[in-house]
């Protein structure tokens, strides 16, 4: 599955690879929320400004699930590669945010040069 992780883009295409299968649409979804503990330790952090780490790690965290979840996905259908790969996030509940990573799977195959 770790060869997979250098075929995922956000292009349309891959420069020296052409698509010889497509796959369909692949997703990851994940739901979060904060904990209390966490939702009071970004308050404090909100007076004094500037950078809410703990919001930005819970943000990474997340888009990690969801970016893992898609690419176990997209192998499972047998494919090598994701493109046109995208996030998106939506709040399901007041504290509770659902991320999606999707994109494109598909078989990349070298392009052969002469």
């Amino acid at each position: 599955m770790s060869d997979l992780h250098a075929f995922v883009t956000t292009a349309n295409k891959i420069e020296g690879y052409r698509v010889a299968r497509g796959f369909g649409v692949v997703r990851g979804v994940t739901v979060r929320s904060r904990s209390i503990f966490g939702t009071i330790g970004a308050g404090f952090q909100t007076l004094a400004g500037g950078r809410i780490g703990l919001y930005v790690e819970l943000a990474e965290q997340t888009r990690r699930e969801a970016y893992e979840l898609m690419i176990q996905h997209a192998a499972e259908a047998g494919a090598n590669g994701i493109l046109a790969m995208r996030y998106d996030a939506s709040e399901v509940a007041q504290g509770v945010t659902e991320v999606i990573a999707y994109g494109t799977a598909v078989w990349l195959e070298p392009i052969a040069t002469n």
